[in-house]
C-alpha cells in the first residue's frame, strides 16, 4: 500500500485529546456529486460529528460539507446523515462492540484514497476530565525533558 495515492480532506485533531482510541476501521462512504466535488476543495468538518447505527447499517452524523459554490440547482444539504460502506462481518464486530458501555464512533480523517473518498472512524471511550489534565501533563514534561536534552 506504499504507492496508493492519498489526499487528506480534513482531521478530527480534536478526537485524540477527548477520547482513549481503541481501534480505527477504514470505511467508505456513499456521497452525492456536489459533496464530493466540495470535498475535493476542502470543505468538510468533522467537529461533533459521531458514528451511530440505524437499521443494521453504520451511518455518520453531522458531518458537515459545505455546500458546493458551483452548483446553481440541486445542492445538497451540509448536515445530512451519510451511511458508510463496511463488510458485513465488521459491521457485526463493531456493533456488539458499540454495545459494550462506554464506547463510541468518531470519525478521525476524511481522505480520498486513489479517488474514492474515505473515512477512519475509531472505536473510542470517553476520556474524564482527570485523564485530559494528565494528558496535557505528560506533553509538558515530554517538551521539558526535549528542551533540555537540545541544551
Amino acid at each position: 500500500m506504499a504507492n496508493d495515492h492519498i489526499k487528506m480532506v480534513t482531521e478530527n485533531r480534536k478526537a485524540r485529546h477527548d477520547y482513549h482510541i481503541e481501534e480505527e476501521i477504514e470505511a467508505g462512504m456513499v456521497l452525492l456529486g456536489t459533496e464530493v466535488k466540495s470535498m475535493r476543495m476542502g470543505r468538510a468538518n468533522l467537529k461533533d460529528s459521531y458514528g451511530k447505527f440505524k437499521n443494521g447499517e453504520l451511518y455518520v452524523y453531522q458531518m458537515h460539507i459545505s455546500a458546493y459554490p458551483f452548483a446553481f440547482f440541486d445542492n445538497h444539504e451540509p448536515l445530512r446523515q451519510r451511511k458508510l460502506l463496511l463488510k458485513r462481518s465488521e459491521l457485526k464486530r463493531l456493533y456488539g462492540k458499540m454495545r459494550e458501555k462506554g464506547f463510541t464512533l468518531i470519525p478521525l480523517r476524511v481522505y480520498f484514497r486513489d479517488g474514492k473518498a474515505k473515512i477512519t472512524m475509531a472505536l473510542a471511550r470517553g476520556k474524564r476530565k482527570y485523564d485530559k489534565r494528565e494528558a496535557i501533563k505528560d506533553r509538558e514534561m515530554k517538551r521539558e525533558l526535549d528542551r533540555a536534552r537540545k541544551k
